[in-house]
């Protein structure tokens, strides 16, 4: 079964697509910024998109049930790679035990100009 899932506490989609969309016991969870939710605002700092983005994600997780402990995929694009240890330091404060897959690529250019963005697959353990 397909549902679509939404949060009010993350931005809305910037296009025609789904924050998440959850298929049977799988969530996938499309790629976010580190807008803040109230004001579309990007943080100034790497540092601060990353865990705004992080943030996000949460709360399309919870909204669908999960947490961060049933993501088992992310996907992290960063406009500068040099940015690599800045991100990873907050991302490593939301992903402490049985850590998920990941993959880490600079890109030319993301929406709104932004450091980051990160997307995930989420698991439903039953």
């Amino acid at each position: 079964m397909k549902k679509v899932i939404a949060s009010p506490k993350a931005p809305a989609a910037l296009g025609p697509y789904s924050q998440a969309i959850m298929f049977n016991d799988t969530l996938y969870l499309s790629g976010q910024l580190g807008g803040d939710p109230a004001t579309g605002e990007l943080g100034a700092t790497v540092e601060e998109q990353t865990r705004q983005a992080l943030a996000n994600l949460g709360a399309v997780l919870e909204e669908a049930g999960l947490s961060y402990a049933d993501v088992v995929k992310t996907t992290v694009l960063l406009a500068d790679i040099a940015d690599f240890g800045a991100m990873n330091a907050i991302y490593a404060e939301y992903f402490t035990e049985d850590k998920p897959a990941r993959v880490c690529y600079q890109v030319a250019a993301l929406p709104k100009n932004a450091k980051v963005e990160i997307d995930a697959i989420a698991v439903k353990n039953k």
